[in-house]
């Protein structure tokens, strides 16, 4: 094995390629914290997380001054102990937001540079049980877009292969429902449709909502509650037969464990930007499956499409283009399906030049 001799850091700030807003805010920045290790044997890991546009510099600030320092001299390899070590480092400021967004972005980075010493892609190393993931699309569902915009999105992505839509929620009852009832009737049968509240109804309006929906073959509703509101999920799951879809807004495995324990979901969404990274993220995957529940994780489709593959019980990649502008390939999709690359490592591409050009000033250090 051999010790770690550098950290770079650096946060790039990218804009959405479309205007995105749901149910309570607009995603106008992607602060994206970059995070790049280098061992004894010259061998390099990139690792990234990522902001909706606050709290980066609190990231960067942390990685700089309390999580990288910690990292010189240990084992590279070690990613387990370093994971844990760190978590045990940050134990008062955890669990929360900005301590697991940094975490995720010195673990992927350790994944990453533990796959390209073995020589394997992330997703034989993390466990290869898939071959490709179906995609369904958010891209062209977002809350602010009436309902003939929202049809020619998911008919566009139906024509391409895609399986399935996602469309935010929010509007009064009657607008949500037209909403969905005109992408259903112009898709069929056949074609999924997702719903996601981000975490805007209380319990009593979100059960309305879902009898109101039920007609119409939804999915599954995400982000009904708030993400705290574990006896409220409780109450939804039993009210409904909708699938209750979870994960994105908690930030440590064992609330996940919360969940499945009190059968309050019936998806996870586990995101390894916010999780806290890839080890994380498999506990969580495997746990569900444990339960018998599927992971669909949210967002940072370049990233998930690898875990995916790696498990068994994950159902689909949510496509969101994220990394185009810093990359100089992208995901590949055939047929409506999400395939891991065999590069060794995360498989992402980086495109350095681009990395350099859209650096913030002020966010970047070296710690060796």
């Amino acid at each position: 094995m051999a010790r770690i001799e550098r950290v770079e850091l650096l946060m790039v700030d990218l804009q959405p390629k479309v205007r995105r807003v749901d149910a309570i805010q607009s995603f106008v920045s992607q602060e994206t914290p970059i995070v790049r290790i280098t061992d004894s044997d010259g061998a390099t890991g990139t690792g990234y997380s990522y902001t909706i546009g606050t709290g980066g510099p609190a990231v960067m600030s942390l990685l700089a001054r309390t999580l990288a320092p910690a990292l010189i001299g240990r084992e590279a390899m070690q990613v387990e102990r370093i994971w844990r070590d760190l978590l045990f480092l940050t134990h008062a400021t955890s669990v929360g937001a900005i301590t697991s967004i940094a975490l995720a972005a010195i673990d992927t980075a350790l994944w990453d540079l533990k796959a390209r010493k073995l020589g394997l892609p992330l997703h034989v190393l993390a466990g290869g049980a898939q071959e490709s993931i179906p995609l369904y699309t958010t891209e062209g569902g977002w809350l602010h877009l009436e309902p003939q915009a929202l049809v020619d999105d998911a008919l566009a992505a139906q024509a391409q292969g895609f399986a399935g839509c996602k469309l935010k929620v929010g509007r009064p009852l009657h607008e949500d429902v037209a909403r969905i009832a005109a992408v259903r009737e112009a898709v069929g049968a056949g074609f999924e449709i997702f719903t996601d509240a981000n975490q805007a109804f209380a319990v009593d309006e979100a059960i309305r909502r879902a009898r109101a929906w039920e007609a119409l073959d939804i999915g599954w509703l995400e982000e009904p509650l708030p993400a705290d509101d574990l006896s409220g999920h409780q109450r939804l799951v039993a009210h409904t037969s909708i699938p209750v879809a979870v994960g994105e807004s908690l930030y440590s495995h064992l609330h996940f464990r919360e969940y499945l324990e009190r059968h309050a979901c019936s998806v996870v969404q586990v995101d390894v930007g916010r999780v806290g990274g890839i080890t994380p993220w498999l506990k969580v995957a495997h746990m569900a499956e444990c339960f018998n529940i599927a992971v669909a994780p949210h967002f940072l489709m370049e990233l998930h499409v690898n875990l995916c593959a790696a498990v068994p019980n994950a159902r689909w990649v949510e496509y969101i283009p994220q990394l185009d502008e810093i990359t100089v390939e992208g995901m590949r999709i055939e047929n409506g399906r999400a395939y891991p690359s065999p590069a060794p490592g995360l498989g992402i591409a980086w495109d350095e030049d681009a990395l350099t050009r859209r650096a913030v000033e002020g966010q970047g250090t070296i710690i060796s």
